[in-house]
């Protein structure tokens, strides 16, 4: 599966790191992120719900499709802030969210995603900069479903929406 291109200058990424509010919110702050949908990916129930989700029987995880500018933001720096913002040695945890639809994905588009992933999740192991070997998924890329509108930008929505990273 390709990224979705909307036009020349722009590429995509997908990431799963928890609670999609906050993910979202992380990246919808990046200076040449143009866009962000959070929803659903990896999973095999077509169009599910939020709840059917939550009952941790589809298999999809909550995750947030990036639009963004490659000449401003690289996917590098996009892993960096990834990686950052969640713990990536927790598998299907993400502090009080537990369940699969909360694990630490990566899902990439093509060869270069992979690679530059799989080289950042190299270099992180042996860093020692964690006491535990990264357990994030690096998955390619399988149909999105868009989540309920009340999902998108909630806590742009809900200014006194909990969520762990704000």
């Amino acid at each position: 599966m390709k990224p979705i291109v909307i036009n020349k200058t722009m590429e995509q990424a997908t990431f799963g790191a928890g609670c999609f509010w906050g993910v979202q919110s992380a990246f919808e702050k990046l200076k040449g992120v143009k866009e962000t949908t959070v929803g659903y990916m990896g999973g095999t129930t077509t169009n599910p719900t939020y709840e059917q989700v939550c009952s941790n029987t589809t298999g999809h995880a909550e995750v947030v499709i990036i639009k963004y500018d490659p000449k401003i933001i690289s996917y590098h720096e996009l892993l960096k802030t990834f990686f950052k913002i969640h713990d990536p040695t927790q598998k299907n945890r993400q502090g009080p969210d537990i369940g699969s639809q909360y694990r630490s994905v990566i899902f990439y588009y093509n060869e270069e995603q992979k690679t530059i992933a799989q080289n950042m999740i190299k270099e992180l192991d042996s860093s020692g900069q964690y006491k535990k070997e990264i357990a994030t998924e690096l998955t390619k890329a399988s149909p999105f479903y868009k989540a309920e509108e009340y999902h998108q930008h909630y806590l742009k929505k809900n200014k006194s929406g909990a969520c762990r990273l704000f």
